[in-house]
C-alpha cells in the first residue's frame, strides 16, 4: 500500500526517527518526536502551501505508554504502512 493512499485514522509507522526541525512550540529543535518504528494515527491530510504537490500528514504517534502525542506534521516519505522490525 502507498503511504499517499492513506487517509484520516489509518495507521503508520515512523520510518525513521522524526525529530524536530524547529516547528514545534513545546520542543528543542533536534529532539526526537518519534522514535523510528513507532506507531501512529493519521488525524489530517493536507498539503503544504509552499509545496501544493507534496502531501503533508498530521500523525498523532504513540509514546513508550501507548499514549497518543501531540499531532506532528510528515511527509510520506517518514511514514511507513509496515511496522519496522
Amino acid at each position: 500500500m502507498n503511504v499517499e493512499d492513506l487517509d484520516l485514522g489509518d495507521v503508520v509507522y515512523a520510518a525513521h526517527a522524526i525529530l524536530d526541525d524547529g516547528s514545534m512550540p513545546e520542543a528543542q529543535e533536534g529532539e526526537v518526536l518519534a522514535e523510528a518504528g513507532s506507531r501512529g494515527v493519521i488525524v489530517m491530510k493536507g498539503h503544504h502551501e509552499e509545496e501544493p504537490t507534496r502531501t503533508v500528514f498530521l500523525v498523532r504517534f504513540e509514546d513508550k505508554e501507548l499514549n497518543l502525542g501531540n499531532p506532528i506534521g510528515c511527509w510520506a516519505e517518514d511514514l511507513t504502512v509496515q511496522k519496522m522490525l
